[in-house]
């Protein structure tokens, strides 16, 4: 573990950090926020996964989060959204290869060597945030835009993992939109049976998640087509599934709409995280 930079955070400590990854087989940089509790003892945890071209550090500097964690006494997990480095496959658009891990395991060439970003988020990163004074019984996942698929996708594809999931803009039916089949195409390969494990909108229909959901998504998002809340949404009424899909009058797909209702997400985390 290499610690890039840590500052005094709202009475806490926001850090960078780097280590070694044999998942992404490259050195791999995340952010955590360590509120004041966290002197006295562990802490339940929130991830914040990212969306497409970002790195760790835009949600850890844009969203606003840390002032509202440190009022819940929770930490902040901000990890990176692909591998990186000179050795590790890339694409000239901005929405496939580094930046555009989508929290999948690739298994195509060139992707398969590096591009391993679920085993990441599931298995290294969390054996690396054993150093720090984590809680990891209490977890909970957010994320925006492609990290909304992430975070939907992984919380139930995981069950007990964590105990709230909620979601800005996610991408909800990655299986039907172009936000999903290029990707996963390259990624997964073109046997559509091995995507259905990666689509919110498809694991919701099978097995939803045992536990609260939240979802905000602005009513002028630019992107709005190629998320697919709708499909999602069916499939949150069909299984009757505890959850709330908000639509925000008059807000995009940027960070000032994260930004604006970031505070909701944090109080609906922490009353799960410290029931």
């Amino acid at each position: 573990m290499k610690t890039i930079s840590e500052n005094a955070c709202f009475g806490g400590v926001q850090g960078v950090y780097s280590h070694a990854s044999s998942a992404t087989g490259c050195d791999m940089t995340f952010g955590l926020f360590l509120p004041a509790e966290a002197q006295d003892g562990p802490v339940p945890v929130l991830w914040f996964l990212s969306g497409l071209t970002c790195t760790h550090e835009n949600a850890m500097t844009k969203a606003g989060a840390q002032a509202h964690a440190a009022d819940q006494g929770i930490a902040l997990v901000f990890p990176d959204t692909s591998p990186r480095g000179d050795r590790v496959a890339d694409d000239d658009t901005y929405d496939l290869g580094q930046g555009a891990g989508f929290y999948v395991n690739a298994t195509q060439d060139p992707w398969a060597k590096n591009f391993r970003m679920r085993d990441y988020i599931t298995d290294d990163l969390p054996d690396a945030l054993s150093a720090f004074p984590l809680d990891m019984t209490r977890q909970a996942i957010t994320g925006h835009s492609m990290g909304g698929h992430g975070a939907l996708t992984l919380a139930m594809g995981l069950p007990g993992r964590f105990r709230s999931v909620s979601a800005f803009s996610p991408i909800c039916n990655p299986v039907a939109s172009d936000w999903g089949r290029k990707q996963f195409t390259a990624y997964l390969g073109a046997d559509e049976s091995t995507w259905a494990s990666h689509d919110a909108s498809l694991l919701m229909a099978d097995r939803g998640f045992d536990g609260p959901l939240l979802i905000d998504v602005g009513t002028k998002d630019q992107f709005y087509d190629l998320l697919r809340i709708d499909t999602l949404s069916t499939a949150i009424a069909k299984r009757r599934q505890q959850g709330t899909v908000r639509l925000q009058p008059g807000y995009d797909h940027s960070y000032f709409f994260v930004s604006t209702f970031i505070e909701d997400h944090l109080d609906f985390h922490a009353e799960a995280l410290w029931r």
